[in-house]
């Protein structure tokens, strides 16, 4: 067999493999089958899910929903949910390709949610606390007056019960069609975890994929300890508008949260598996003096 057969005969396996795959694809009900964007195997929706939404082959994580974080995270039947009523609105009768309003109804009828953040009181393995907890469904997790309100809520709620917070974020950062208004939710919440501190309460972040923009660079990175779930993309601009700026390419891990860990920007970076099981032992830890 020449050179030239022998890639001939490879190129036609190929092409053969491809066509068998592309079968194969076409052939899986979409409602029970789903692809792993990081190494594309075919994976059933139900084990998936009992894996609690990690892949089986390459440990992904896959990104879940603020109703699925918290049956996951907290003590069954223990989430009383707060301040649920609370429903954005349109002040600056925002238009851009379609109308504000018309996002929202879109975002709630994807989710069932009034905005991206669902606050409430709850307890991991005994361990009372509050919580925020973000849906970045709800367009893209990201933080407008209903969300900075909720959070300042829950975190006054805290302090008034003497229980730690804990923040999950899940984010792509303020939300445009509320412009200042948006902004200013940064310094809303920022306010109210200095008020949490200045009484001596603990404060917990949770990051996990994707945390962006305003809620970083606001009560999404003041916790006391900062946690991050493992391959959580964790920054404040994204990386192609960085590297345009600085005319470099970044590393391939960059704004990971290995990545974070490795240069001292989060305090511990956990599978999710483990998640439940960190977040009890921390709030352990923190009972003394309490």
């Amino acid at each position: 067999m020449t050179v030239q057969d022998w890639f001939e005969k490879r190129k036609q396996a190929q092409i053969q493999r491809r066509a068998l795959e592309a079968k194969v694809e076409v052939e899986m009900d979409p409602n029970l089958w789903t692809k792993c964007v990081h190494c594309d195997a075919q994976l059933l929706k139900e084990d998936l899910e009992k894996n609690d939404m990690v892949c089986p082959l390459c440990d992904y994580h896959f990104r879940i929903n603020a109703r699925t974080r918290i049956k996951q995270l907290f003590d069954e039947n223990s989430f009383e949910e707060l301040f649920s009523d609370i429903k954005p609105t349109d002040p600056l009768e925002f238009v851009d390709t379609e109308s504000y309003k018309n996002r929202l109804q879109k975002a709630h009828e994807k989710t069932g949610l009034n905005d991206a953040v669902i606050t409430g009181l709850a307890s991991i393995k005994g361990n009372k606390l509050a919580a925020a907890v973000m849906d970045f469904d709800f367009m893209g997790g990201s933080m407008g007056s209903v969300v900075g309100e909720k959070v300042t809520r829950i975190i006054e709620k805290a302090i008034e019960l003497r229980l730690p917070v804990l923040a999950i974020t899940s984010s792509g950062g303020a939300r445009m069609q509320e412009s200042a208004l948006s902004l200013m939710q940064m310094a809303k919440t920022s306010c109210a975890v200095s008020r949490l501190d200045d009484e001596g309460l603990l404060y917990i972040n949770l990051l996990t994929e994707p945390t962006f923009g305003g809620v970083t660079a606001s009560f999404g990175m003041l916790g006391d300890i900062i946690v991050a779930e493992q391959g959580a993309r964790i920054g404040f601009a994204g990386r192609r508008v960085i590297e345009q700026t600085i005319r470099q390419k970044l590393p391939s891990d960059f704004q990971t949260a290995e990545y974070l860990l490795k240069y001292g920007q989060v305090d511990v970076v956990s599978s999710r598996k483990n998640l439940r099981e960190t977040l009890a032992k921390i709030l352990e830890m923190h009972k003394v003096g309490q």
